[in-house]
C-alpha cells in the first residue's frame, strides 16, 4: 500500500488526508507547527463526523481513519518514506517552489510530487526539482472530500507514467480525475469560474442588480442545471444556431477588464475579507457561516450519491 504524504494541513490539505484516508491509505501529514497540526485534527475528526452524519462513510471506516492520519512536523521525518506527495500550501509560487526544492530532497527518489495549487502550472514548480518527470499539478476541489473532481495538469516533462499513477490513486479513492491536454492557467475550472466571477462583479459594480440578486439568480437558474449538465450538453440541446445569435449579441457588451475590479479593491483594502473578517458582500457570524457550510455539506452529499447511484 502506497504512503501518501500531505504538505500543508490547512484547509485543503486536512480535507485531502481525510480523503486519502477514508479510502484506505496511510498517510504523513506535516505543516510548520504542532499547532498548525492539533487543529487540522480537530477539523478531520469534525469533517469525518459529517461524512457518517451525511450516511457517506460507515461507523467502521470512521473509527479506522485518525488511526491511518500522522501528524508530524519535520518534513524530513514526515516525507521519508512517502511514494506519493500531495502539496497544499499557501496559494505563492516562490513559498511552492521552495517546497518542492525540499521535496525533492527529502522524499524518495521515486515519489511522485504534486500540487494542489489552483492557478500555477506544473514547469513552475518542476523546475524546483531533479525529477520534472516525476512533477504535476493535482488541483482538488473544496471541499476535497465532497466534490470528485482532481484536475491533473502534466508539463513539458511529466511522464506517462506518473500521470498513469496520479490518476490510479485519485481514482482509487473515488475522485473524477480529469487530465488536461497542455498546461494552462487556471486549468479548466478556474478559467470559467472566474469567468463568471468577472461577469458578477461587473453587474455589482455596474448597478445592474445587487451581489444577493445575482446569487440568487444562479441558484435558481443555471445553477442548478449546471450540477447534472455541462454547458456543452446545455447548449447542444439549445442548438448553436440559436446560440450563436445570442453569442453575436451578448459576447462584445461582456466585461473584459484586465485588472482587480473595483469593488474587489475596496474590499480588501478596508479588510472586507468575507466569512475570514466577518464582512464581505455580506455579514458573517459563526450561524450563518455555519448554515451556509452545512446548506453546501447536505447539497453536495446528496449530488454525490446519487452519482454514486447511477
Amino acid at each position: 500500500m502506497d504512503c501518501i504524504g500531505v504538505v500543508g494541513a490547512g484547509l485543503m490539505g486536512h480535507g485531502i488526508a481525510l480523503q486519502f484516508a477514508v479510502g484506505g491509505y496511510e498517510v504523513s501529514l506535516t505543516d510548520t507547527s504542532e499547532k498548525n497540526l492539533q487543529l487540522a485534527r480537530e477539523n478531520i475528526d469534525n469533517s469525518l463526523t459529517s461524512l457518517v452524519e451525511l450516511g457517506l462513510v460507515d461507523d467502521a471506516t470512521a473509527s479506522d481513519v485518525p488511526g491511518r492520519i500522522h501528524t508530524i512536523v519535520p518534513m524530513a521525518q514526515a516525507m521519508d518514506k512517502v511514494n506519493f506527495v500531495v502539496e497544499a500550501v499557501y496559494e505563492d509560487l516562490a513559498l511552492k517552489q521552495e517546497v518542492f526544492a525540499q521535496l525533492d530532497k527529502v522524499c524518495p527518489p521515486d515519489a511522485v510530487l504534486t500540487s494542489n495549487t489552483s492557478s500555477f502550472m506544473t514547469s513552475q514548480l518542476a523546475s524546483s526539482t531533479a525529477r520534472p518527470d516525476k512533477v504535476l499539478v493535482a488541483n482538488w476541489w473544496n471541499p476535497p472530500f465532497l466534490l470528485p473532481l482532481v484536475e491533473v495538469v502534466r508539463g513539458p516533462d511529466t511522464s506517462d507514467e506518473t500521470v498513469e499513477t496520479a490518476t490510479a490513486i485519485f481514482e482509487s479513492v473515488g475522485k473524477k480525475p480529469v487530465v488536461l491536454s497542455k498546461e494552462s492557467l487556471g486549468f479548466i475550472g478556474n478559467r470559467m469560474q472566474f469567468a463568471l466571477l468577472r461577469e458578477a462583479l461587473f453587474i455589482v459594480d455596474n448597478g445592474i442588480a445587487s451581489a444577493e440578486d445575482v446569487d440568487t439568480v444562479v441558484k435558481t437558474s443555471f445553477g442548478r442545471r449546471l450540477a447534472v449538465a455541462g454547458p456543452f450538453e446545455v447548449f447542444d440541446i439549445a442548438g448553436w444556431d440559436t446560440i450563436s445569435k445570442i453569442i453575436d449579441q451578448l459576447f462584445p457588451d461582456l466585461d473584459s477588464t484586465a485588472g482587480i475590479p473595483t469593488s474587489v479593491s475596496e474590499m480588501v483594502s478596508q479588510g472586507e475579507l468575507g466569512v475570514k473578517s466577518g464582512s464581505g458582500f455580506y455579514k458573517w457570524d459563526n450561524q450563518s457561516v455555519g448554515a451556509l457550510r452545512s446548506r453546501i455539506a447536505s447539497t453536495l452529499s446528496m449530488l454525490e450519491s446519487m452519482s454514486q447511484e447511477t
